[in-house]
C-alpha cells in the first residue's frame, strides 16, 4: 500500500547534452526534467486580489493527507460553447458615453482573450428588455396601436445600428470566437391579444405564428448581414413570467412555444443553418411568483415546462434547453439531461442583485461567493455548455433601465468620471471565460461543496481543445483551507483563502494524465457495519457531496462492503473520505470476495489522512469489495466515495 493516488509512478529522464570544447570530453550527466507546474490566478472574498496571477505551484510525485481534488481526464461530459453575459441596451448606453480610449479599454477588459478575461458567450435581447436606456420600449416592427403588418413591411433593426451592432462587431474583433445567441422578450404588440409588448399572449393563430417565426428569421438575417451571426435563438425570455414589472414580457405557454418553434424550425434551417433553437429560457423551477399568478388568471403553471415542450412534436427543431437562475437550483439542469441526453443544456441569464442597506463590501463577497459555487460551478457541473450573466456594464445605479430589477448589478460598472470599476461576476465568469475555451470539455474532477453551501471545497475542471486543463476550485468556508490536486500519479498542494475562488491550469506539455480508468459502479449495492448514518450506497455514487459515517467513535471491526453485481477486475482503490477533516480510518484492511462469505485480504495499513489509494499490484478479480477499519480513535469513521481503477 502507497499514501498516492493512482497507480506506480513512472518518471522519465532526460539527458541534457552541453556542447564542449573539442579537447574535453567529460561524462555526460543525467538530469532530472523540472518538475510540471501549475498556474494560479485567485480572488479573494474581500476584493482585495481580483483574478491576480499567484506563483506556480509545482506538483510532486505521491499524494496527500490533505483533502484531494482528483482531476481524471478520462471521464468526459459536455462541451464548451462559452462564457460570458447580455451586451444589453443599457450597457450599450453606458459604454457607449465613454471616450473612445476608455471605451475600447472596457471592451479589451471584456472581450480580449489576453489582456482582459475573453468573454466568449453574449446573450442578446432581440428588441427591448428591462435593461433599455431608452423611455419607450421597443421591437423591429411596431405600428401604431391599432394597426397590423404581417408582411413585416415596416421591419428594421435601425435601433441596434446605433450602439449595439458596433459594440458587437467590436467584440467579435476582440474574439473571433464569440458566440451569439438572441432572446426575444416580446414579439410586436400587434402580435399580441394585450396589445402591449408588456404582458399578455401572443394571439393563437396560425398567421401570427408564421408571422412571428419569420419576424424572428428577419432578424437573424439582418444580424448577420450587420457582422453578427446568430448561433442560438430562443422564441420568448421568461415565458412563465406572467406579469412583468413595466417591462416587455410575454405569458406563453407550453402549447403556444410549440407553435412558434414548429413554425420558426423550417424556416430558420433554410435561411440560417447555423442557427439553433433552444426552448424555455426560464427558471430552474418555476418561481412561486409565477404560480400565483397563473392561479389568478386561472392558468396551468406547468412546472415541468422544458419536459413538456422536448416531448411535444417541436422537439425535432429544438437544440437543447436555456436556463435562469432565479428559482431552483442547477440540479434541475442535470436532472433534465438524464431524461433527455440527446439535447444540449445551456445556462443564459443570472444577474447580481443587493439588499438596499448592503455595503459595497458585502455586495461584493455576497455575490462572489454564491454565484462562485452556483453559477462558476453548480451550472458547469450540471452539463452547462455555456454560463452567461445579465448586464456586461451598468453605471453605478444599476442602470440605465426601464422597468424591472432596480438592484442589478454588472460585470463592470461605469462611473461618471470615465473609470471602469470591475465587480464580482467580473471574476466569477472570468475565471472561466479567460481559461475554459469555446470547444473545451468538461472532465471529471472530485467535488465536496454543494450550491447550497456546505463549507467543503466545490471544483470544476475542463480539458481545453489545445489539450491543457483548467480547474477552478471555490472555498465554501470562512476559513483557509488547505487541499490537494492530484492527476495521475502527481499531486500539488494549496491553501486557498476563505470564501476565495481560483483557476488552476497546466499545460498539455505537462503530461500528467493517468494512465489508470476509473471503473462505473452503476448498479453497485452497499451495506455497512455499523448501519451509521446515510445511506451505505452514498460511497458508490460518485458524489464527494454525499458520504456514509459510522455515526460512532472508530473502533476495529466496522466496514463497508459493496457488491459490485459482477465479477471486476481492478487495479487499485481510492478509499476517500471527502472533506469532513479527521474522518479518515486510523487502521484499515482491504478485502476481496467472489461469494460473499469467503474473504482474502489484499492490502492493509495505517490511514494518516483525507484519501487512502490501495494499490494491489496485481490485477484483482472479485464481485465483492469490503474496506474495514482496523484503528481507533474519537472521531467518526466517514467515506465520500470508494473508487475502483484498473
Amino acid at each position: 500500500m502507497r499514501r498516492a493516488l493512482g497507480v506506480s509512478a513512472i518518471t522519465a529522464a532526460a539527458l541534457c547534452l552541453t556542447g564542449l570544447p573539442a579537447t574535453a570530453s567529460p561524462p555526460h550527466t543525467p538530469t532530472r526534467p523540472a518538475a510540471p507546474q501549475a498556474q494560479v490566478w485567485l480572488t479573494t472574498a474581500d476584493g482585495v486580489q481580483k483574478l491576480y496571477p499567484q506563483a506556480p505551484v509545482a506538483f510532486h510525485d505521491g499524494g496527500s493527507d490533505l483533502t484531494t481534488i482528483t482531476v481524471d481526464p478520462r471521464q468526459r461530459y459536455q462541451s464548451v460553447d462559452g462564457f460570458g453575459g447580455a451586451l444589453t441596451d443599457s450597457t450599450a448606453a453606458v459604454l457607449t458615453q465613454l471616450p473612445a480610449p476608455e471605451r475600447d479599454a472596457a471592451m479589451r477588459q471584456l472581450f480580449d482573450p489576453v489582456r482582459g478575461i475573453g468573454v466568449s458567450f453574449l446573450r442578446q435581447p432581440v428588441g427591448s428588455s428591462d435593461f433599455t436606456a431608452a423611455a419607450a420600449h421597443y421591437t423591429y416592427d411596431d405600428v401604431p396601436a391599432g394597426q397590423t403588418d404581417f408582411s413585416l413591411r415596416h421591419f428594421s433593426i435601425a435601433h441596434d445600428q446605433q450602439q449595439i451592432l458596433p459594440l458587437l462587431r467590436r467584440a467579435k474583433q476582440l474574439n473571433p470566437q464569440l458566440t451569439v445567441m438572441a432572446s426575444p422578450w416580446s414579439p410586436p404588440a400587434w402580435m399580441k391579444d394585450s396589445d402591449s409588448m408588456v404582458g399578455g399572449h401572443l394571439k393563437d393563430d396560425p398567421a401570427v405564428y408564421q408571422a412571428y417565426a419569420r419576424y424572428l428569421v428577419k432578424f437573424v438575417q439582418a444580424y448577420a448581414a450587420a457582422g453578427v451571426p446568430v448561433d442560438y435563438l430562443t422564441v420568448q425570455n421568461e415565458p412563465q413570467n406572467r406579469k412583468p414589472h413595466a417591462y416587455p414580457g410575454t405569458d406563453l405557454p407550453v402549447e403556444q412555444e410549440a407553435k412558434v418553434i414548429e413554425a420558426l424550425g423550417p424556416l430558420l434551417h433554410r435561411a440560417s443553418p447555423r442557427t439553433k433553437i433552444l426552448a424555455y429560457d426560464h427558471n430552474w423551477a418555476t418561481h412561486p411568483d409565477d404560480i400565483a399568478t397563473a392561479e389568478e388568471l386561472g392558468e396551468d403553471p406547468q412546472p415541468r415546462y422544458p419536459y413538456d415542450v422536448l416531448d411535444s412534436p417541436a422537439a425535432r427543431w429544438i437544440a437543447g434547453t436555456a436556463y435562469h437562475c432565479y428559482s431552483g437550483d442547477p440540479s434541475a439542469q442535470t436532472a433534465l439531461h438524464n431524461a433527455r441526453p440527446d439535447k444540449g443544456i445551456w445556462f443564459t441569464e443570472c444577474s447580481g442583485s443587493h439588499g438596499a442597506t448592503d455595503t459595497p463590501a458585502q455586495i461584493f463577497r455576497g455575490t462572489l461567493t454564491w454565484h462562485a459555487r452556483t453559477i462558476t460551478i453548480g451550472t458547469t457541473r450540471n452539463w452547462a455548455k455555456s454560463v452567461a450573466d445579465w448586464n456586461l456594464a451598468l453605471d453605478p445605479a444599476g442602470g440605465p433601465h426601464n422597468g424591472g430589477c432596480d438592484t442589478c448589478t454588472a460585470l463592470l460598472t461605469v462611473n461618471p468620471d470615465h473609470t471602469v470599476t470591475t465587480n464580482a461576476e467580473y471574476s466569477t465568469i472570468g475565471h472561466l471565460s479567460k481559461f475554459v475555451k469555446p470547444g473545451a470539455v468538461r472532465i471529471g474532477s472530485t467535488n465536496y461543496g454543494t450550491t447550497g453551501w456546505n463549507g467543503r471545497l466545490t471544483d470544476v475542471a475542463f480539458r481545453n481543445p489545445d489539450g491543457s486543463t483548467a480547474l477552478v476550485v471555490h472555498n465554501e468556508n470562512d476559513d483557509p483551507r488547505s487541499f490537494s490536486v492530484a492527476v495521475g500519479d502527481k499531486s500539488l498542494d494549496y491553501t486557498l483563502p476563505g470564501g476565495a475562488l481560483a483557476t488552476f491550469t497546466w499545460p498539455a506539455s505537462a503530461r500528467l494524465d493517468s494512465r489508470s480508468h476509473e471503473i462505473p459502479l452503476t448498479g453497485a449495492t452497499a451495506t455497512a457495519s455499523p448501519a451509521g448514518q446515510g445511506d451505505p450506497a452514498l460511497v458508490a455514487d460518485a458524489d464527494g457531496t454525499t458520504r456514509w459515517s459510522s455515526g460512532t467513535a472508530q473502533a476495529p471491526g466496522q466496514y463497508v462492503q459493496l457488491d459490485l453485481g459482477r465479477r471486476t477486475t481492478f487495479r487499485s482503490v481510492a478509499v476517500d473520505s471527502g472533506d469532513d477533516l479527521g474522518d479518515y480510518a486510523r487502521g484499515w484492511q482491504l478485502s476481496v470476495s467472489d461469494d460473499g462469505s469467503h474473504w482474502r485480504a489484499v492490502g492493509a495499513g495505517t490511514g494518516t489522512g483525507q484519501l487512502t489509494t490501495v494499490d494491489v499490484h496485481r490485477p484483482t478479480s472479485a464481485r465483492y469489495l469490503r474496506v474495514t477499519q482496523t484503528g481507533t480513535s474519537g472521531s467518526w469513521w466517514s467515506l465520500a466515495d470508494l473508487r475502483l481503477y484498473h
